[in-house]
């Protein structure tokens, strides 16, 4: 497999690559301002320190598998090993870490991971989870993650998350990877084509599909990438589907597996 099969074709890695780094640093201005790291965050068990070394602990293995992706075999068989703990145990054991060596870790680890997959050939495949990834993949993945753990801590303290146009990345994905979502609930990936008019930040219409497609999602761009990324209920969006398969593909969203 490479890169599970997605269309990205519409990936620009000089466009999405800036929106990554911006991503980063919405989230390192935020964290970096708070001294107490220990506040609980809506993923169970996870405090802002779990969700700073979750994305810190990413890194560092996205690092593995394009500089020594032979060595990425130890990472695969750890996460076996772990089963569904893996990112939990992971998490906590960077958490544990004092506060301002987890910061610089997470900060020069988004540094190298942003030159790296800058200088990687789009073409040129390294391991990954269950797949064969390429920078065209892995840009847009970075992205969609540290904005959905930056959600977590943005809510955690109460603070706004002002949407912004890098959302597109991460809708996109939501978008090329609805198969993923009926694979996850093992249910057979429906073949009719679909339709996906979400309104952006600045107003503007984002469009997937054909126009004249039965299966239809609308909203607003923001609420697409808090359903996909599993970080709100389908009842506090204002997501609306014609047809059952949209329907039944907002109800089981996710954009990992």
């Amino acid at each position: 497999m490479l890169d599970y099969g997605l269309d990205l074709s519409d990936v620009e890695r000089d466009r999405a690559l800036p929106d990554l780094v911006a991503e980063g640093d919405e989230l390192d201005a935020l964290v970096s301002a708070q001294a107490d790291w220990s506040k609980d965050t809506p993923a169970t068990g996870w405090t802002i320190a779990h969700q700073i070394a979750h994305l810190a602990a990413a890194d560092a293995n996205v690092l593995i598998a394009i500089r020594t992706p032979e060595a990425f075999d130890a990472v695969l068989k750890r996460a076996e090993a772990a089963g569904s703990r893996y990112a939990d145990l992971d998490a906590a054991a960077g958490a544990a870490k004092p506060r301002s060596v987890l910061l610089e870790e997470w900060r020069a680890g988004r540094t190298e991971v942003a030159a790296a997959l800058r200088d990687v050939p789009l073409d040129q495949g390294f391991p990954w989870y269950g797949s064969q990834l390429t920078a065209a993949l892995m840009v847009p993945l970075r992205l969609m993650e540290t904005w959905a753990h930056g959600q977590d801590v943005f809510d955690a303290l109460g603070v706004a998350h002002r949407p912004t146009g890098r959302l597109r990345h991460v809708a996109a994905l939501g978008v090329v990877g609805r198969g993923l979502s009926f694979y996850a609930a093992q249910l057979p990936t429906p073949a009719e084509p679909f339709r996906v008019e979400l309104t952006g930040p600045d107003g503007r219409t984002w469009c997937w599909g054909p126009e004249d497609a039965r299966q239809r999602v609308q909203g607003s761009a923001l609420d697409f990438c808090l359903r996909v990324t599993q970080r709100r209920p389908l009842a506090e969006t204002d997501l609306t589907a014609v047809g059952a398969d949209a329907q039944r593909w907002l109800e089981i969203a996710r954009v990992f597996l």
